[in-house]
């Protein structure tokens, strides 16, 4: 092998290799890097839509415009924002669920935040394709010196060649602007025009077509919520131990959410030796 040879198959070996389209037949995928590649998710850990208590009017805004994108029809990214534990992230994979039943075209792919600055790498995948693409991106959130907001901003804005007809980005965030409130603060305070100076991060969270709040939920639909899931599992149990029992162990946990609600039942399904 003479010398040019050798340098050419020493190239073949250090460039990446072509990222092979994946079977769409799957429901869900997930995006990985290093190397790249959409792995496909065999079973989406999720619950049916109708168990989702206390936030009927974000489930019903989602739906409706989950029914628009995977009917081919224009549709918004949607931003759910607010209190832990609320059911943000349950309720995009139980509306993709619910939706994907009657309409298997739709896929959702989840996304790291950490590997957004890839994300047009994976858009490259999708662009094209006769299947729709939920995008999920679940806690998202920058801190102080964070750059992946301007790779967050080509799934929104699309830059140059625009965002893919057949995707749409679902995220959620215990932020509304994305960013911590102290660093909004500090950035007005050192600014010389502080409009102009926080603009760009702010702005952000305006990209998203739909805004869907999540707000703490109450005692009445906390133990609404843990009431649904024991009629949902065949689980028999009287509003008085119901009650007694969610109380207190809402109080060891010092907060109420939906997530709080699931836990109390988890315990409550074991103890009955009822499998979920």
């Amino acid at each position: 092998m003479n010398a040019l040879d050798r340098i050419a198959a020493a190239l073949e070996r250090m460039a990446p290799a072509p990222v092979a389209a994946p079977d769409f037949g799957a429901a869900a995928f997930v995006w990985h890097t290093s190397p790249d590649r959409l792995a496909p998710v065999d079973h989406v850990s999720r619950v049916d839509v109708d168990l989702l208590v206390g936030i009927n009017r974000a489930r019903d805004t989602l739906l409706a415009n989950t029914c628009q994108f995977a009917a081919g029809l224009p549709a918004n990214n949607v931003l759910l924002w607010g209190a832990r534990g609320m059911g943000k992230s349950s309720l995009v994979k139980a509306v993709h669920g619910a939706v994907s039943a009657d309409l298997p075209s739709l896929k959702i792919v989840e996304v790291q935040r950490e590997d957004l600055p890839s994300i047009s790498r994976c858009l490259n995948l999708l662009r094209g394709r006769p299947e729709r693409f939920i995008l999920f991106c679940d806690d998202l959130s920058f801190s102080h010196d964070d750059q992946h907001y301007k790779a967050l901003k080509a799934i929104l804005d699309g830059g140059i060649e625009g965002r893919p007809e057949n995707v749409v980005l679902y995220a959620t965030s215990n932020r509304r602007h994305l960013m911590p409130r102290d660093m909004i603060e500090n950035e007005r305070q050192a600014a010389v025009h502080e409009s102009e100076a926080i603009e760009e991060k702010v702005s952000l969270s305006d990209r998203f077509g739909l805004w869907l709040g999540f707000h703490a939920a109450d005692q009445d639909e906390y133990l609404q919520m843990i009431r649904g899931y024991c009629d949902a599992y065949g689980i028999e149990i009287d509003d008085a131990t119901l009650r007694a029992e969610a109380i207190e162990w809402q109080a060891t946990r010092g907060s109420r959410s939906g997530r709080v609600a699931w836990q109390y039942f988890t315990d409550l399904a074991g103890r009955r030796g009822v499998t979920i």
